[in-house]
């Protein structure tokens, strides 16, 4: 008879994968807004489709908790978290695009390069406050 052990993977180690794959998300999809929009609304607008990624698989793979709190309070909670990661990430895309914009790069380089640097930065606000106000683990 064969056994098959449960891997169970730190929190952390869940976090990032969760994230990384929201931010790849995030990040990609920048790409295809921007061909339709200004590069600071695909910034944005592709948050948005991040998050809502973010809150389902944070919610049942990233953060297993026993979910005492309602999930309008996660919600509500995931919100205001990714609210707070959103303006670091907007405001490190925005300015290092502006900083770097006078290199002799591509557009596409810099405002990439921009961009996933902002993604970092708001990951590290995203996973303090998902773990200890979104879903209180």
């Amino acid at each position: 008879m064969m056994v098959v052990a449960k891997l169970t993977l730190d929190m952390r180690v869940r976090f990032l994968v969760a994230g990384g794959s929201a931010a790849l998300l995030n990040w990609g999809i920048r790409f295809l807004f921007s061909l339709y929009l200004p590069y600071l609304l695909a910034v944005c607008l592709a948050l948005v489709v991040g998050m809502i990624y973010g809150f389902i698989i944070y919610r049942y793979w990233a953060f297993v908790s026993p979910r005492s709190r309602s999930v309008f309070l996660e919600i509500r909670d995931f919100i205001l978290v990714n609210i707070a990661g959103g303006l670091v990430t907007i405001i490190v895309a925005y300015a290092l695009n502006w900083v770097l914009g006078g290199l002799p790069l591509p557009t596409i380089v810099i405002e990439g390069f921009a961009h996933a640097t902002g993604i970092a930065a708001g990951a590290v606000v995203n996973y303090l406050g998902h773990k200890n106000i979104t879903f209180d683990v």
